[in-house]
């Protein structure tokens, strides 16, 4: 059985350059995701939401390899901060 691995595959997502910004295409793909707001160094909710990402995304892996023969790298953890914009006007 061959075992997926994201992150090698789209190498160029998880390997940023240190001295340059560049724009690159993020192909649509399936997450788990938990919305939330809050600052991850004191959130307590956002504790408990990863306490029960993890989990969660490891028992699919299982699952998915037992059921349809398919192994895969579980992902590291992303965070996405939304810039809020108002209008001045």
């Amino acid at each position: 059985m061959t075992k997926i691995d994201l992150k090698k595959e789209f190498k160029s997502l998880y390997t940023a350059s240190k001295s340059k910004a560049t724009m690159v295409e993020v192909p649509e793909l399936n997450y788990l995701m938990i919305d939330g707001e809050g600052d991850p160094n004191t959130s307590i909710e956002y504790q408990e939401a990863m306490e029960a990402l993890f989990p969660v995304s490891f028992k699919v892996k299982f699952i998915s390899k037992k059921e349809k023969s398919q192994d895969y790298v579980v992902m590291p953890l992303e965070g996405g901060d939304a810039l809020r914009r108002s209008v001045v006007g």
